[in-house]
C-alpha cells in the first residue's frame, strides 16, 4: 500500500529527490481518494465545464503510467498515452494505478535519458514528425509531479464548492515553493514580482 512508502525521507539534512516526491504526492493523492465516493467521483460539475473530479485524477494517473511505459523504448508521448476510462469511473481503480506508481517509481533510475514527444497544435498534419526533445526520468517525474499539483488544485476547488463536507488537505493542490514561501513568511515586493531585465 502507498502509505506503507511514506518513510521517503528519514533524513531531515536531505533534500527530497523525485522519486521519493512521488512517493508523497501518490500518499497524498490517496489519502483524498478514500474519501470519495462514486457518485462525487464521476458527478459532472459546471465549474469544470462538465468534466468530472475522477476525470482529473485520471489525467494526473495517465501521465505516470505513460511515462512508466516509455522506460523501455527510451520514448515518451503524453500526447499518444492509453486512456483507461475506468479509473475516472472508480475511485478504487485510481487507488490501485497509485499503488502500481508509488511502487514503479522506486525502481526507475533518474538519470535516465528519454526522448519526449512533444506537441504544440490540434492540427492533424499527415506524414509530419514531431519535434522530440531529450530528458530524463528525474526531469519527467518533476514535469510529472508538477502537473498533478496542478491538477490537485482544480480537484481543490471542485471539491470546495460542490463537496464542502469532504475534509480536504491543506496543502493539497499548492506547489512546494509556495509551501516553503509561505513557510519563511516573506512579503512580496514589486521588485521581486517583476525581473530586473524588465525594468532595468
Amino acid at each position: 500500500m502507498i502509505h506503507n512508502s511514506l518513510t521517503v525521507n528519514e533524513n531531515e539534512d536531505q533534500v527530497m529527490n523525485a522519486k521519493q516526491g512521488t512517493i508523497l504526492i501518490a500518499a497524498q493523492m490517496a489519502g483524498l481518494l478514500e474519501r470519495l465516493d462514486e457518485v462525487t467521483f464521476t458527478r459532472p460539475l459546471p465549474l469544470f465545464h462538465g468534466s468530472t473530479i475522477g476525470q482529473h485524477f485520471r489525467h494526473i494517473l495517465e501521465f505516470y503510467t505513460c511515462l512508466f511505459e516509455g522506460v523501455l523504448p527510451a520514448r515518451v508521448d503524453y500526447s499518444g498515452r492509453k486512456r483507461n476510462h475506468a479509473i475516472s469511473e472508480k475511485p478504487g481503480v485510481a487507488l490501485a494505478v497509485l499503488d502500481y506508481i508509488a511502487d514503479a517509481v522506486k525502481r526507475q533510475d533518474e538519470h535516465q535519458w528519454l526522448n519526449v514527444e512533444s506537441e504544440f497544435s490540434d492540427e492533424v498534419v499527415a506524414h509530419v514528425q514531431r519535434p522530440v526533445y531529450m530528458s530524463s526520468m528525474g526531469r519527467e517525474l518533476q514535469y510529472a509531479f508538477d502537473h498533478a499539483v496542478h491538477h490537485l488544485a482544480i480537484i481543490r476547488m471542485g471539491l470546495e464548492v460542490y463537496f464542502p463536507e469532504i475534509q480536504v488537505d491543506e496543502d493539497l493542490g499548492v506547489a512546494p515553493s509556495t509551501l516553503k514561501y509561505k513557510k519563511e513568511g516573506r512579503k512580496i515586493r514589486l521588485g521581486d514580482a517583476i525581473p530586473k531585465t524588465v525594468y532595468g
